[in-house]
């Protein structure tokens, strides 16, 4: 055997079910780790303390680290922590995964299967071991993406991470913590380059059926929103096959649109694909001209919005095919969507195209998608520039649109067929060759064809045509536009009638404008040559033109046709050439050196578009300028320098300020600038004081960073070229220039608001410029300049709320710089920085900015820099009770707390002069952590003067409320999230407890002081579910009792205060099952004795345990009310447990107000479930408990402060009207004859008059209204199973209206779905009383009404009676027939014997429930002959009530019932009824043998012959009622009636009358 306690991390890779000796099952992905390896076999533990062996190839072993070696030691792989992350993620998302299906929640059950199959799939990735790092970065960032959406959607945590790794808490300041964890952002974000997306588009195939011919295909994106093309054109040109014309091209059809900004994409972007075919005039119409002339024509067009793919291409990280049909069209139309283009049924054309979305800058795309580039994809750029311009980029590209055209018709009888040829020539007449592209993916071309539409003299092309034209050739350069029409004759001819032309730039050196050009058509023929190009440039090409030239000969060899036009526009993309002329001066002010001053004032004139394109041209220039006369035209190069800066700041061109710094550190060379530059910031600063108008001082203060950056770095490039000459001059001059710094802050500016703004710029502008000090100065240096500027400005928050907001951001930015990182610097700036923090902080102003510079400070500062540290935890005491920003607050102190040592706190209790000073201190601070915990407590049993006592029962508070903290209740966190915490940290509630028991030892006999007032707390510690806190905690109570009965004799006010505080902690949902028993248990975990032993050695032991027992029996009955009201329960259920305790706090402690708070509680139940009546004798109970007296009550539950009889007389007046409601107007009666005679003894006619007539409406509904009588249950609830208020207990339930016995079953079955119903009446055995299971008795039982003397009136009309068979009923029968001796086959009814049960309720039905518990039960049996007796009798009083009825006519028409009713007595009584019990009882041989049934049989008799008269009465009757065609079933019932009497006389003579 070999011990291999070595650290390695072993994942199960197979399950094993541990069916050999010792084995230990273990599933697939556990971990477990191996102690020792042992002929193949290896032992281990896991989790914790499961030992046993396993097969050794049933493992992947992994290197691992153990931390925290003992019995809580974690083992941590040592692989990539997001791979380890995603593994265990995976396990506890499993878990809660299929908890979705079976909770219903199939739409995220089924997006969460998606994600973790992603997660699988890149973690795979991950331990390839085979990306790049770009690559690895990308797969983490997706990875921290998805995790965060699944623990989100899961309602886990989620995880504060950094660089997409977890933080470890511990190397992470709780104030980082708290801003990872979205606290507020104080700062605005750095400057950062705006990210660029490029989208990759592939032409896959072109599908088509006719065409036959070598057809180009164009890709632009195209933005419908504003009707235009924002991108160049990728052309593919395909071979009358479908294949490329280029062969080397197969599988490489593709393209990359480079530089959409994040603006583009939320454009309303459409990818259009326009198809040329080239060939005949006519694709199906061989006759219209020669094969061999070709000519571009459209074909069709086809669209993709963006807005339907972009979503699924940003998701994916690989390419999307995606299908578009191409629709035949006359014209090629992009300025519209699919669905308004007509398809062209007979067509089939579609292009497949696949779609990538990439971002980053081009450098990046290239290095992470290598595959795309080595396809040789062509570069598509935007019509214009990117968002950012960096120096370097060089770009000269004139993008012209041929747009439309005006032609005559020259005689002929169509119009013409269009084609219109462009070159670019050189000054010298020279065409330009390859100087004109199509679109990317092929070669640029010297001559430019158009495509042709037929028969059109006013064609409208809007084909985008880009001219990469040299800059060295774009000056003297023009365009020539030839007109031709091609006709379709034989010939085939392409005839030239005109042409058009435009210079590429004017006079003055600019370039043709960014707008819609109309140019002059001019006349020529087929035989025209253009050799001598001077014959038509000095002609007008425009109207514009013409304009500036008013001399022309009318004889030259060329005529403009007046009715003939052609429009173009152009877009220059440039980073040389301009089109504003102010630029263009300055750009070439050597040219005009007298005009240099007017130059330079003219600059604020060019837009920022310009400038921002010739951004580095124009420094260039400036700085040139500034070299040449620095005395003449360094202010003005100056005012031009801070004028471009603050153009910078502007949010349209903030994202070009990275372009200033490359320009600055690689392209800037101005070596003396550095003095002018001190020179006009110092005199600018200088005259802040004296200047009225603070414009320019104030935008040269917004421009101190880059003005900074300029001096650093000329200053820098001067030093490297004089070996560092003139340093000391450089130092003073800086030292001057902050001298005038601290000179501008330091002005009063309360009477001047230009001022307040200028101090605001600088303080806006001053922390960026420390970087820049750093690179000339030392740490020390920079830290001293800065210390002297904040200390000059005013110790006064009273400056002006702006003003303080502007100068605590100032701060903000100091201590977020790189200067504070640094030790040396923090010394000499933190006491300055913590001087204006504590004015602010003691006015309680600016407390969040305040919040947010302390917290910063906490993140960088160690526990060996602390200092002030007094000072900081009383500020912070102070300002908490008013703070809105307590996220804040909180990070700040426990920071410090967190950073403190021993010797801080020590020094910081040293700094306090008295006792009382540090008693007020440690209140403030047990105050805020109370705040912080989120339970405000009011100290009402001590005044101001038991110091002592406040000060302990504080403590005791905080150590109840951590021990109560939701983040420390293990049992309520996942089981990862539960092992990680309790590895690293335990159960710190267990070690609380212990410190809150010891603490209450050592308070001795100031005990007494915290009682009652401490119970609620200790008792909310007994209530966290964990049994070692519970065990230390309970026999407190007993220390209290104890002490409350030296004291009084008694513990009174502990029981009243447990009782109280039990209720209301377990009805916000507290305890659990084991907590039923807590109280009672006399053996408890650990060293402490329970509360019932301890009570047990007492004097005082009796009333102890009586005490104990209640409370274990009110326990019982709170869980079960707290389980019903907090789960899914019926009604039923929830009614159940309310009455159960309602009755306990009436019957057993007698704890009146909260038997009242239940009242009504149950009664809202109650009105919830439409229980009228049951809720009218609910709140009955309350009434009862009421006088009619005008004792004052207090304002209670939502009754106001008002006189008892006043509330009484309201309860009665509810109580009357849910009477109503429910139907039981009787029971109302009797309260309106009582609040009748309240009225009357106080004379208070209206009111009685009003109650009185409520009185006769009563009585009114019970003669008038119909009232169903309801059907009773017996239910029986055996089994352990059941709620401890139902357990083995049997109850009576009244039915709901028109409930019958099934549906009641299955009403019981469905509120008890795990319930087995039990098929037979008998008792229960004990198996079943005691099984753990549900079991459910039911059946039907008859009510014995209490009222037997109204019942027995004959004048009583039936509705009345009705009532009281079924109202006010505590007795129910139930009875169940069997046979006794031998069964006589011949008459059944000799040994018929009935089981006759009788429960009796606690309560009678109806009352405060539906339902009351069987108190008692009587069985009796019932012989044969007193059966028969009582079921003729009751016959008798069915039928005797029927006739009576039809009687006096209370039922009207259909006499069907009576019918019925008739012919079933005396159908039975002649075929066996009366006559079988007159064979059976009537008999000698039966009178002989039971002399001691004479009277009875007697009786039976009496009984028989009533019947008989009763039948007659009812013949009679229904003679009188029944319809003529009725009279054949009449005539059948006198006849049956008769032989019923002849028979019964036959027998015994004596019967017949």
């Amino acid at each position: 055997m070999v011990n291999l306690w070595v650290p390695w991390f072993n994942y199960m890779v197979c399950g094993f079910r541990g069916s050999v000796l010792h084995g230990l099952t273990l599933e697939l992905g556990e971990t477990v780790q191996i102690l020792e390896k042992c002929e193949g076999k290896d032992v281990t533990f896991f989790p914790f303390v499961s030992q046993g062996i396993f097969p050794a190839g049933y493992v992947h072993l992994k290197k691992a680290v153990v931390t925290n070696r003992g019995q809580y030691e974690t083992v941590v792989p040592l692989e990539d922590p997001i791979i380890t992350e995603v593994t265990s993620t995976l396990q506890e998302w499993s878990v809660l995964w299929k908890q979705l299906y079976v909770k219903h929640k199939v739409d995220l059950f089924y997006k969460l299967r998606h994600v973790m199959n992603e997660l699988i799939d890149l973690r795979r990735q991950l331990l390839s071991g085979h990306l790049t790092q770009d690559q690895v970065r990308e797969v983490k960032r997706h990875i921290t993406v998805r995790l965060d959406w699944g623990n989100e959607h899961l309602g886990l945590d989620l995880v504060p991470r950094k660089e997409f790794e977890m933080v470890d808490a511990d190397q992470i300041s709780v104030s980082d913590l708290y801003k990872m964890d979205g606290g507020r952002q104080r700062h605005g974000d750095s400057c950062r380059m705006p990210v660029p997306h490029h989208l990759f588009v592939n032409l896959k195939s072109f599908t088509y059926n006719t065409i036959g011919e070598d057809t180009d295909i164009f890709f632009s994106l195209y933005d419908l929103r504003e009707g235009k093309q924002i991108s160049e054109k990728f052309m593919v040109r395909l071979n009358k096959n479908g294949g490329p014309k280029n062969p080397e091209k197969v599988d490489r059809l593709c393209a990359l649109f480079t530089d959409l900004s994040n603006k583009d994409m939320k454009r309303d972007l459409y990818i259009v694909s326009q198809v040329i075919r080239t060939g005949r005039m006519l694709l199906n119409d061989s006759k219209k001209g020669p094969p061999h002339i070709q000519y571009r024509r459209p074909y069709g067009c086809a669209v993709l919005a963006m807005s339907d793919v972009l979503q699924t291409i940003s998701e994916l990280k690989e390419e999307k095919d995606f299908v578009l049909k191409v629709y035949t069209i006359i014209t090629v139309v992009v300025k519209m969507k699919l669905s308004h283009i007509s398809p062209n049924s007979s067509s089939c054309a579609g292009l497949i195209i696949s779609l990538q979305l990439l971002r980053g800058d081009m450098e990046q795309v290239r290095r992470e998608n290598p595959m795309i580039f080595n396809r040789g994809v062509a570069i598509t750029r935007k019509l214009g520039f990117p968002d950012v311009i960096m120096p370097g980029d060089i770009r000269n590209d004139l993008y012209l649109t041929l747009e439309r055209g005006d032609f005559e018709r020259g005689g002929k009888s169509v119009q013409k067929n269009i084609e219109v040829t462009m070159y670019v020539l050189y000054a010298d007449g020279e065409i330009l060759k390859e100087c004109i592209s199509l679109g990317s993916g092929e070669h640029n071309i010297s001559e430019y064809r158009s495509f042709v539409l037929y028969h059109n003299n006013s064609p409208r092309w809007s084909e985008v045509i880009k001219l990469p034209i040299p800059i060295d050739r774009f000056r003297g350069s023009h365009l020539r536009f030839e007109f031709r029409h091609c006709s379709t004759k034989d010939k085939g001819e392409k005839k030239l009638f005109g042409f058009a032309f435009t210079p590429l730039m004017r006079e003055d050196g600019t370039t043709l404008s960014d707008e819609s050009h109309e140019l002059y058509v001019y006349k020529c023929d087929e035989n025209t040559t253009f050799s001598n190009h001077a014959l038509y440039l000095g002609l007008p090409c425009c109207k514009d033109d013409f304009n500036g030239c008013p001399n022309i000969p009318s004889s030259l060899i060329f005529q403009r046709s007046t009715k003939e036009t052609l429009w173009i526009s152009t877009q220059l993309s440039s980073t040389k050439l301009t089109q504003n002329v102010d630029l263009l001066a300055l750009l070439k002010w050597k040219a005009h050196p007298d005009r240099v001053m007017d130059i330079l004032g003219r600059l604020r004139h060019v837009c920022g578009e310009e400038i921002v394109k010739f951004l580095q041209d124009i420094l260039d220039t400036l700085f040139s300028i500034l070299d040449d006369n620095t005395d003449k035209y360094g202010p003005l190069v100056f005012q031009s320098l801070v004028f471009i800066i603050n153009l910078l700041r502007d949010s349209k061109f903030y994202h070009f300020r990275p372009v200033m710094d490359t320009y600055i550190q690689k392209h800037f060379a101005g070596a003396l600038a550095y003095k002018e530059l001190i020179r006009c910031l110092k005199w600018y600063m200088d005259r802040s004081a004296e200047v009225v108008r603070q414009d320019h001082i104030q935008e040269a203060m917004r421009a101190l960073e880059y003005l900074f950056k300029f001096i650093v770095q000329s200053r820098i490039l001067y030093s490297r070229a004089t070996c560092g000459m003139e340093e000391d001059q450089f130092r003073a001059s800086i030292q001057e220039l902050f001298q005038s710094i601290r000179f501008v802050l330091s002005l009063d500016s309360r009477s001047s608001e230009t001022l307040i703004f200028t101090q605001a710029a600088l303080l806006n502008s001053f922390p960026a410029i420390f970087d820049e000090l750093l690179q000339m100065f030392t740490v020390q240096e920079v830290a001293e300049f800065v210390r002297g500027t904040l200390g000059s400005m005013p110790s006064t928050v009273h400056i002006g709320q702006s003003m303080d907001v502007v100068k605590l951001q100032s701060i903000a930015r100091t201590v977020d710089s790189r200067l504070f990182s640094f030790p040396e610097s923090r010394r000499i700036l933190l006491p300055v920085v913590l001087h204006h923090i504590h004015l602010h902080l003691r006015q309680q102003k600016e407390l969040l900015i305040c919040s947010g510079i302390l917290s910063s400070i906490f993140s960088i500062i160690k526990s060996s820099s602390l200092v002030h540290v007094g000072q900081c935890t009383d500020w912070l005491t102070r300002t908490w009770p008013l703070s809105d920003w307590q996220g804040e607050y909180v990070s700040c102190l426990l920071s410090l707390l967190r950073q403190m040592s021993d010797i801080h706190f020590q020094h910081l209790l040293d700094n306090f002069q008295s006792k009382e000073e540090l008693k007020e201190f440690l209140l403030k601070i047990f105050c805020v952590f109370r705040n912080l915990m989120k339970l405000n407590l009011i100290l009402t049993s001590f005044q101001s003067s038991f110091g002592f006592f406040i000060f302990f029962q504080n403590i005791d508070f905080l150590a109840v409320l951590f021990i109560n903290q939701p983040s420390l209740q293990l049992e309520t966190l996942t089981p990862a999230k539960r092992k990680k915490v309790f590895d690293k940290y335990g159960d710190m509630r267990v070690m609380m407890a212990y410190e809150l028991f010891s603490m209450w030892q050592n308070l001795g006999e100031n005990k007494i002081h915290f009682i009652p007032g401490m119970i609620g707390p200790f008792l909310g510690v007994t209530l966290v579910p964990q049994n070692e806190v519970r065990n230390i905690m309970i026999p407190i109570f007993h220390d209290m009792m104890d002490w409350e009965q030296r004291k009084n004799g008694n513990f009174k006010q502990v029981e009243a205060e447990l009782i109280d505080k039990l209720d209301s902690l377990v009805s916000e949902g507290k305890g659990d099952e084991n907590y039923r028993e807590l109280f009672s248990l006399t053996q408890l975990f650990g060293p402490y004795p329970s509360l019932l032993e301890k009570i047990e050695q007492e004097t005082w032991r009796e009333t102890g345990v009586s005490f104990v027992t209640s409370v274990t029996r009110l326990m019982e009955r709170l869980l079960d009310y707290r389980d019903c009201m907090k789960g899914d329960e019926t009604e039923n259920k929830k009614i159940g447990c309310t009455v159960n305790l309602l009755n306990f706090y009436k019957s057993e402690i007698n704890k009146e107000e909260m038997y009242i708070r239940y009242i009504h509680k149950l009664c809202d139940m109650h009105l919830q479930a439409e229980n009228y009546t049951e809720a009218a004798f609910t709140l009955l109970l309350y009434w009862e408990l009421l006088h009619w007296e005008e004792r004052p009550l207090r304002e209670f539950l939502h009754y106001p402060a008002q006189s008892e009889w006043h509330r009484k007389e309201g309860l009665c007046r509810k109580v009357i009207h849910y009477f109503n409601k429910g139907k039981c107007w009787e029971y109302g009666i009797p309260l309106c004859r009582e609040l009748a005679l309240q009225y009357e003894s106080l004379y208070d006619y209206q009111s009685l008059s009003w109650i009185r007539k409520m009185e006769a409406a009563y009585y009114d509904n019970i003669m008038e209204q119909q009232r169903l009588e309801p059907e009773f249950f017996r239910v029986g609830f055996y089994g352990r199973k059941f709620p401890f208020f139902l357990r083995n207990k049997e109850f009576v339930c009244r039915g709901h209206d028109y409930e019958r016995l099934e549906a009641f079953q299955q009403r019981m079955l469905g509120e008890f779905p795990q319930a087995i119903a039990m098929q037979h009446p008998n008792q229960p055995d004990e198996g079943i009383l005691q099984g753990d299971a549900q079991y459910l008795q039911i059946y039907a039982v008859t009510p014995v009404p209490e009222n037997i003397d109204v019942l027995q009136m004959d004048r009583v009309p039936d509705r009345i009676k009705s009532f009281y068979r079924v109202n006010n009923v505590r007795r129910f029968r139930y009875d169940r027939p069997f046979h006794k001796g031998p069964k006589d086959k011949d008459n059944e009814f000799k040994s018929l014997w009935i089981e006759r049960t009788t429960l009796i309720l606690t309560h009678p039905l109806p009352g405060i429930s539906r339902w009351f518990e069987v108190d008692k039960r009587e069985l009796i049996e019932v012989s044969p002959l007193e059966n028969a007796i009582y079921v003729v009798e009751n016959k008798n009083q069915e039928l005797r009530t029927l006739i009576s009825q039809y009687q006096h006519k209370q039922l009207h028409g259909n006499i069907n019932l009576l019918s019925m009713c008739l012919n079933g007595v005396i159908d039975a009584a002649v075929n066996g009824g009366i006559a079988r019990y007159q064979e059976a009882f009537f008999d000698k041989e039966y009178i002989s043998s039971h002399p001691e049934d004479t009277e009875k049989i007697t009786q039976l008799k009496d009984l028989m012959q009533e019947q008989v008269h009763i039948l007659g009465m009812g013949l009679a009757v229904h003679e009188k009622l029944v319809h003529p065609e009725m009279r054949p079933l009449h005539k059948k019932l006198i006849d049956q009636f008769q032989m019923m009497r002849s028979s019964l006389c036959h027998v015994r003579p004596h019967i017949c009358f």
